[in-house]
C-alpha cells in the first residue's frame, strides 16, 4: 500500500494504542495527514479523560511530526455539497466526520477510519483498517 491519506480520530487513537494493524499500515503508507478537527476530537478526549496531562502531551508529539490540514473557505465548500447530498439521500452524517470528508475531497486523499458511515459520501476513497 502507498498513497496520501487522512486519519479519522479512530485511527489515530489506534496509533496511540499500538494497534499493530494500523501500525502495519502506516509503516507502508508515503503520505500521512491528519485534520484539524481530529486533534479537537483528540483534545476533547484528552482533557476528560485521567491522565490528561499525559494524553495531551501525546497530542503535541503528534502534532510536531506530523502534517496538519486546517479547514478554509474551499473546505467549507466542499463541506457545503457533502451535507447538501447527505441531506438528499436522507443519510445524515456527525458534523465533524463531514468537516474530515471535506478536508479529504478538497486535498484528494483517501479517508482511513473504522467508520462505516463515510461510504455514504460520494466520490470519498475510504479505507478501513
Amino acid at each position: 500500500m502507498s498513497g496520501s491519506v487522512l486519519l479519522d480520530t479512530n485511527i489515530v487513537i489506534g496509533l496511540f494504542a499500538s494497534d499493530q494493524a494500523v501500525l502495519a499500515r502506516l509503516s507502508k503508507t508515503d503520505h500521512i495527514f491528519i485534520p484539524s478537527i481530529v486533534l479537537g476530537e483528540l483534545y476533547f478526549g484528552a482533557y476528560k479523560s485521567a491522565h490528561s496531562d499525559q494524553n495531551v502531551r501525546r497530542i503535541e508529539e503528534l502534532i510536531a511530526t506530523s502534517a496538519v490540514l486546517v479547514c478554509d473557505a474551499a473546505t467549507a465548500a466542499h463541506y457545503g455539497r457533502i451535507k447538501k447530498a447527505l441531506r438528499e439521500k436522507g443519510r445524515p452524517l456527525p458534523e465533524n466526520d463531514i468537516w474530515i470528508a471535506a478536508l479529504a475531497q478538497q486535498h484528494n486523499l483517501t479517508v482511513v477510519s473504522r467508520d462505516q458511515h463515510f461510504k455514504e459520501i460520494e466520490n470519498l476513497p475510504v479505507e478501513a483498517w
